[in-house]
């Protein structure tokens, strides 16, 4: 399991925007092959910070994630939105193991 957590800090006037492009990109990445979860959180006390939890059943698809039209579109849009560069934590996933089929 290939799991990756983005923490991205928007700024305050971009958040609504931010927000818009990243439900766009969810709706897309949640029907790739591959793909597991693609969540997105937001921080309850501070709603310019967000948390995007991607897990896919393995590292290639990760990458083939990071080539999709939808994920350019996406890091092309908000990347002048950013109060600093986003950044991704790589974990491994022990529990629950990566659904068979």
């Amino acid at each position: 399991m290939f799991v990756t957590l983005v923490h991205c800090h928007v700024q305050p006037e971009f958040v609504d925007d931010f927000a818009d492009a990243l439900r766009t990109n969810h709706e897309a990445s949640i029907r790739e092959p591959g793909n597991v979860r693609f969540d997105v959180l937001q921080l309850a006390d501070d709603p310019s910070r967000f948390l995007i939890y991607e897990w896919y059943a393995d590292e290639a698809a990760a990458k083939a994630h990071k080539e999709t039209p939808h994920y350019a579109a996406w890091r092309d849009t908000v990347a002048d939105w950013f109060v600093e560069p986003r950044h991704g934590v790589r974990y491994i996933g022990l529990c629950p193991e990566t659904p068979k089929g």
